[in-house]
């Protein structure tokens, strides 16, 4: 094995092989060589070569890269890009935006092994392009996203999902549920968590001495009082008073229609939002193209793009690579930043 020590390696898993996975790696990376951004890690494809070469010639372009077979082989001496062939059954017939349970355990397999190799210190940081979590469900395993995986493979007791872009940095105390499941999964103990996670990454990974956090109620109004609901007065304010307890710059909870605002507006370094779309929608309404999605907790860095597989465009050359780029350019800076 060859590799440059003062360079950190970023793995990239190929996700849902009839998604954009591929398309939007080849692109960003193909976008970065033309930066001049190679010069600060190298990158290590981990999925089936026969989707990159044939996404590629649907392109009309190739990055060069190495083809491996084994972790053993990587060399980036000459190639700052190699790609980790893990030849998986039924994956060479996958047809754009035609997912199939193959692609499902292809995805877990790419997971798998990403994780694997940070273990053994292969690898400095992870990048995951999107999977489907309908094909994921197909395969029998348990879980509803990445996150849930990565934590389970870790064994990672206490994660959480951070999204970043259009200047805000949103943290979710819980993520994909249904929406009538949210009030019964929030606990004070939860909230708590989160709060603490988020004033812990930002301080490490962000240089930010002393978080400002921005806790937003759940209900309308933060509850009127109980009016509305009690989920304010029950779970979230004793969580807040907890952490201030302990020295953390908390604010909240706040009226979800005044806390984003307030944040995009520079009082709060992150919002700590209750459910999946009090979180995103605003996030994704300022940066859509450009949001990036950080676990917290894990063992390691992972970031991913935050949009899905998209089938309905798989193939035809029209996925837009900007949340690739920000993803693998954020893993670069986090990645010197892990101790």
């Amino acid at each position: 094995m060859q590799m440059n020590k003062d360079k950190k390696i970023i793995g990239i898993t190929m996700g849902d092989a009839a998604g954009i996975g591929a398309e939007v790696i080849l692109k960003a990376l193909k976008s970065i060589t033309h930066r001049r951004q190679l010069r600060n890690a190298n990158f290590l494809i981990i999925g089936d070569s026969s989707v990159i070469k044939r996404t590629g010639k649907a392109l009309g372009f190739s990055i060069p890269l190495k083809v491996i077979d084994k972790i053993t082989a990587v060399d980036f001496s000459s190639l700052p890009v190699n790609l980790l062939d893990m030849k998986l059954k039924g994956i060479s017939a996958i047809k754009p935006g035609r997912p199939v349970l193959a692609c499902g355990r292809a995805s877990i397999a790419y997971i798998k092994e990403a994780v694997g190799l940070t273990k053994k210190g292969r690898i400095d940081a992870v990048v995951t392009a999107p999977i489907s979590k309908e094909m994921i469900a197909r395969t029998g395993l348990p879980i509803t996203g990445h996150t849930e995986y990565l934590a389970r493979l870790t064994r990672t007791k206490e994660v959480a999902m951070m999204l970043i872009g259009g200047g805000l940095r949103v943290v979710l105390v819980t993520t994909h549920l249904p929406l009538n499941k949210v009030s019964q999964s929030l606990t004070r103990a939860k909230i708590y968590r989160t709060i603490r996670l988020a004033n812990k990454f930002l301080k490490k990974y962000f240089n930010i001495a002393s978080p400002r956090l921005g806790v937003a109620g759940f209900n309308p109004h933060n509850g009127e009082a109980g009016l509305l609901g009690r989920e304010e007065i029950d779970k979230i304010e004793p969580a807040v008073k907890k952490a201030r307890r302990e020295k953390m710059k908390v604010s909240g909870p706040v009226p979800g229609d005044t806390l984003f605002y307030q944040a995009h507006n520079g009082k709060f370094d992150a919002v700590i939002a209750m459910y999946h779309d009090q979180g995103l929608i605003p996030l994704k309404m300022l940066a859509f193209e450009q949001g990036v999605n950080i676990t917290l907790g894990l063992p390691f860095v992972r970031t991913s793009p935050d949009h899905g597989t998209a089938f309905d465009i798989a193939g035809k050359n029209l996925a837009n690579p900007a949340s690739m780029i920000e993803a693998i350019k954020l893993a670069v800076v986090l990645a010197k930043r892990h101790t």
